[in-house]
């Protein structure tokens, strides 16, 4: 489970041949806010990535499950690049705590109820974490290819 989390969130090359921190570590702020058609930008994804894994590293660190759907792309608008810094910052970091949380978990914690029994056991919540990684992965890199047309086009 841990190789699979560094495999898409910050390490890995060989399912998807990247990983989600690398498609966003180079990229310029105004291509991360850039809408295409009526996609998420990838800053959008970014955020909704990163919010979570902050709400499940905080239900691992013991704190309560406090994440809603609702408002998992709200945040304060990228209007630079140290705005787009501080995103992308936040997701390796919150990446990196997460994975280590998740390595420091033993077999037996990874099978307890995640907060309430109608959430599944830890180890679900985390995989379902990694598929749900692996989705807006896969949606970064089309918006990236759609991006790159068009600035080719112009």
């Amino acid at each position: 489970m841990i190789s699979r989390l560094k495999e898409v969130l910050t390490e890995g090359k060989w399912v998807s041949g990247t990983n989600f921190k690398e498609q966003i570590f180079d990229l310029d702020w105004k291509e991360a806010i850039q809408e295409v058609d009526s996609l998420n930008s990838i800053a959008d994804l970014t955020f909704h990535v990163s919010y979570y894994i902050a709400g499940v590293t905080n239900v691992l660190e013991g704190g309560s499950l406090d994440i809603r759907d609702k408002y998992s792309f709200d945040y304060p608008p990228i209007e630079s690049h140290e705005d787009w810094r501080n995103l992308v910052n936040k997701f390796c970091t919150d990446s990196e705590k997460f994975i280590s949380l998740v390595e420091n978990m033993t077999k037996e914690q990874l099978f307890e109820p995640f907060v309430d029994e109608k959430y599944g056991n830890y180890h679900r919540n985390i995989d379902v974490m990694i598929e749900h990684t692996y989705y807006h992965l896969g949606q970064v890199m089309l918006i990236k290819k759609m991006i790159k047309a068009t600035t080719n086009d112009a």
